[in-house]
């Protein structure tokens, strides 16, 4: 996208964090980003950088979060992508109780998921040693389970990850 923040583009005139945030819209919350925080000051939320598993993808910032969320005495952390605008609200009771992710049009989308804070044991030792980093394998492994949600227009889940993909959502938006 440019080298920017995905997260801080908008669409539908906020941020795609602000609508995820919004869709979330859950009483505590946390933001997972690395490099400057400041960035994010107008959210008002913590910012939770992926620590010693910098540069191993998306796990390094779920094992971020679990290890944040169980410092906050919960149990759960739901995860949802900072380029997914289109979430529907609900989510938390949806995928209560974890590990349990999101489902649409035939496809997994393993980052939108309700995970157990005691799975940072495993997510940690898993990060600790060389090997696949891959959401999926992580997951089945702790035996994620799914719950699949109908498509309409738009998935719900879709993740804008490419400038071709943000225009064609703008204009989109443009036609409405």
């Amino acid at each position: 996208m440019g080298g920017g923040d995905k997260g801080l583009l908008t669409v539908g005139g906020r941020s795609m964090l602000a609508a995820v945030i919004a869709a979330l819209d859950l009483p505590v919350m946390a933001i997972s980003a690395n490099g400057d925080p400041s960035r994010f000051d107008g959210f008002g939320l913590p910012v939770l950088p992926d620590g010693e598993f910098a540069d191993q993808g998306p796990l390094a910032g779920v094992l971020a979060g679990l290890e944040w969320a169980d410092g906050q005495g919960m149990t759960a952390l739901l995860t949802a992508p900072c380029d997914t605008p289109f979430l529907p609200r609900g989510l938390a009771d949806a995928l209560w109780p974890p590990p349990c992710g999101v489902s649409s049009g035939g496809r997994r989308h393993h980052l939108v998921a309700c995970w157990p804070v005691a799975c940072s044991v495993e997510l940690r030792a898993m990060l600790s040693v060389p090997g696949s980093r891959s959401v999926g394998r992580f997951a089945e492994r702790i035996g994620m389970r799914y719950k699949g949600f109908c498509e309409h227009e738009t998935d719900p889940f879709m993740n804008i990850n490419t400038p071709d993909e943000l225009g064609k959502v703008r204009a989109f938006e443009a036609k409405d």
